[in-house]
């Protein structure tokens, strides 16, 4: 698979008062990776959620390596698949200049908007697939 790649400049409302990027928004970045890849695919959340189904992270495993600092140019990398019936698995890294500065393993499910697992659609199995 193709790793996603994922643009994105450090500006101050970024950094904490070490002029330094604040750790919660590397979480942030890969949010918005990851949120960029389900529109890429074509999935609809807000029709999704309207059908009771929604996308949940269970976990994420993450590892700050180096600092980023207000000015900087960022990439997200991110490679994903389908991990069994009802996980989506994703491994991202914040990367300046081809260098990792942050990395997470991260783990969604699909759950119904009353909380209860659910299989991912056999549609967007089939996207994950590719």
């Amino acid at each position: 698979m193709t790793p996603h790649r994922f643009p994105v400049t450090v500006y101050y409302e970024d950094t904490d008062m070490a002029g330094v990027v604040y750790y919660a928004n590397y979480l942030r970045y890969i949010e918005r990776a990851r949120s960029e890849i389900v529109e890429q695919l074509g999935l609809d959340q807000n029709a999704m959620r309207a059908d009771g189904i929604v996308f949940v992270v269970t976990r994420v495993e993450a590892d700050y390596v180096s600092v980023a600092r207000m000015g900087d140019r960022l990439e997200v990398v991110t490679t994903h698949q389908a991990a069994g019936p009802v996980r989506w698995t994703f491994d991202q890294e914040v990367q300046r200049d081809g260098n990792v500065i942050f990395r997470a393993h991260v783990v969604a499910v699909t759950m119904t908007t009353g909380g209860k697992p659910v299989r991912l659609p056999a549609k967007i199995r089939a996207m994950i697939a590719k």
